[in-house]
């Protein structure tokens, strides 16, 4: 994707969270999502920063609610599409993709067993390869 995404080669975690979020959301084979709207499964901290601090459940809990990074599930058909009013270039996330948003953009909604949240395509602020680099 150009050289705006240059850096995406820095080293990630072989457990970043995507497998977990993927299981908890179950199957999303029969959904449709519509129109530029984007489907994302909420991060969750891990139990035990890499500064060996370990968070308490209602800690965590709060990412459910105030979570800034999520996995992309599900794009609309007219997601990161330009038209006339919206360039994207080539900045489009992609299904697999770790995004960074403001809690306030995104409609919340528990799909399975996971907190996620229904984004515009432009509520996206930050493609990222690693969610524990955004709090």
């Amino acid at each position: 994707m150009g050289t705006t995404r240059a850096w995406v080669n820095l080293p990630n975690k072989e457990d970043d969270g995507k497998q977990e979020i993927i299981k908890e959301v179950g199957d999303l084979s029969e959904v449709d999502v519509m129109y530029n709207q984007i489907l994302v499964g909420i991060w969750k901290r891990p139990e035990k920063t890499p500064g060996g601090i370990i968070l308490t459940d209602n800690t965590r809990k709060e990412d459910d609610y105030q979570g800034k990074v999520g996995l992309v599930l599900k794009c609309g058909p007219a997601a990161f599409v330009s038209t006339a009013d919206m360039e994207f270039g080539e900045q489009r996330a992609q299904i697999g993709d770790w995004v960074v948003f403001r809690p306030g953009d995104g409609w919340q909604l528990k799909v399975g067993e996971r907190p996620c949240r229904m984004l515009v395509d432009t509520s996206v602020k930050l493609i990222i390869p690693r969610p524990e680099m955004v709090y």
